[in-house]
């Protein structure tokens, strides 16, 4: 009975510890993504907002190489406990590739990690970000990344 009731405790102890570490250390992130790996480097100015504790939307207009890429993206975000600002996310969006005389749908997957800095208005992220275009030259682009580096409020 007392292993019952030890088990029990812990595990609310559990639930209701992690409970307040849903939330993010930022409301929204605002800054520069390089989205690199295989095909051109993509340059260009993004927002990261959190529209509740876990659920945060990815805007972002990168530029390289004649090729033009505006994406919208939905992220889900946990903390890791323990880690101070460290979190993981994953998520996916749609994503429009404008080009010299072609425009093409896209989407894209992500898996990654994010740091808000402690006590400092930074935030930077990386991730896994494969990409399937469609349109005239539809491809799948399984090696691509991306790395954020915010200014935080």
């Amino acid at each position: 009975m007392k292993k019952l009731i030890s088990g029990a405790a812990l595990a609310v102890a559990m639930i209701f510890g992690t409970a307040d570490a849903s939330a993010q250390s930022y409301k929204t992130g605002a800054g520069v993504l390089v989205d690199f790996g295989d095909g051109s480097t993509l340059v260009g100015p993004h927002v990261k907002h959190f529209f509740q504790p876990n659920h945060a939307g990815e805007f972002s207009v990168l530029f390289g190489d004649g090729v033009t890429l505006a994406q919208a993206n939905y992220q889900y975000q946990q903390p890791f406990a323990g880690a101070n600002g460290l979190g993981w996310y994953v998520g996916l969006g749609p994503g429009i590739l404008f080009g010299d005389g072609f425009t093409e749908f896209a989407p894209a997957a992500m898996l990654g990690l994010d740091f808000k800095i402690p006590n400092a208005p930074l935030n930077f992220s990386m991730d896994w970000r494969p990409r399937f275009i469609i349109g005239d030259n539809s491809d799948a682009e399984a090696g691509r990344f991306a790395a954020g580096f915010r200014f935080t409020f």
